[in-house]
């Protein structure tokens, strides 16, 4: 084994590929996750099962707001943590702000403070492009990123500002990786191109905010979890770099290109556009370029097909945990 980490939201979408490459790569990976109702807790064990074929893993279900579980798998041995778990949802966080904060902040505080008690020295946090609200586009790493519009943001951005502080006070290595817009295979079912996908093979409706001009740096899954690779093996002093597509793509042509790859319609019902979204996302990688030798590999078409091939070969299995499509 080359090491042991500690990689926190090991049930959720990307935690769950971020651990598979550690496995394959040699780690030994303490996965921890709260399987948090946010959705159905048994979709998120299907990734962890998943997991368990790879020799050197080991489930911890615990919640990093709580110290106890913390200290249990925050052990000496560690040779670092991927911070990615989170309470993700822009709109949901609107509903229970608190929620949002005690994950994301505090969360991130308990997680830090146990690194800093046991000597533990680098970390890799995933944080979000929606910090880039207001700005234009492409989003670099150096703009000022004072006025978010949502509560997640808001949560996400105090967590950033932690591990500042822990690695000015105490000399932690942490990068805080902002990422754009992940898609693939096992995707969270909040997001547009699950809904998607779902409405596609089911018949029900896709609830579209706004006229569908609304464009994002669709960034698939394996791409960003082998950034999270990369940057992990980099890892030294503070940095926070962008992990996404540079192409950004209105979601209008992803509709056109699921009913193509699928072969179905996807029937619309349309809605104003939300005041917590952002109107475009885009990422400037210039800075993963330098500090990770990154890009991404994966078109959006490709990344597409995949991810559609996917999901109409796991379609019993998902109609089964999401009967109807899911309204987060």
């Amino acid at each position: 084994m080359k090491g042991k980490v500690l990689i926190t939201g090991v049930g959720g979408f990307i935690g769950s590929k971020v651990a598979e490459v550690f496995l394959r790569e040699g780690y030994e990976v303490v996965g921890m996750d709260n399987l948090d109702p946010y959705y159905p807790p048994e979709y998120k064990r299907l990734r962890i099962r998943a997991l368990h074929n790879f020799p050197g893993f080991t489930f911890y279900e615990g919640d990093f707001t709580d110290p106890e579980d913390v200290a249990a798998v925050l052990t000496e041995d560690l040779e670092g943590v991927l911070h990615i778990g989170a309470k993700a949802g822009v709109r949901a966080s609107i509903e229970d702000p608190e929620a949002y904060l005690r994950a994301n902040t505090v969360g991130t505080l308990r997680i830090l403070e146990g690194m800093r008690s046991r000597g533990i020295g680098r970390i890799v946090m995933a944080s979000t492009s929606s910090i880039y609200a207001g700005h234009p586009a492409p989003f670099r790493e150096d703009m000022k990123t004072d006025r978010p519009i949502s509560p997640y943001a808001v949560s996400k951005k105090a967590a950033e500002n932690l591990l500042y502080t822990y690695h000015h006070l105490y000399g932690i290595d942490a990068f805080v990786l902002r990422y754009f817009t992940v898609y693939g295979p096992y995707g969270r079912p909040d997001m547009s191109i699950f809904k998607l996908l779902y409405a596609a093979l089911s018949g029900e409706t896709f609830p579209l905010y706004g006229d569908g001009s609304q464009r994002r740096s669709f960034s698939y899954v394996d791409d960003v979890a082998r950034a999270t690779y990369l940057a992990f093996q980099r890892v030294e002093g503070y940095e926070i770099i962008n992990v996404g597509n540079p192409d950004d793509h209105p979601l209008s042509s992803v509709i056109s290109l699921i009913e193509e790859l699928s072969g179905r319609r996807v029937n619309l019902r349309r809605y104003p556009f939300n005041r917590a979204d952002i109107p475009i996302t885009k990422a400037s990688i210039e800075k993963a370029r330098r500090l990770l030798g990154w890009e991404p590999e994966i078109s959006l078409r490709e990344g597409l097909r995949r991810t559609a091939e996917w999901f109409i070969g796991s379609w019993e299995t998902i109609r089964r945990i999401f009967p109807t499509m899911p309204s987060i």
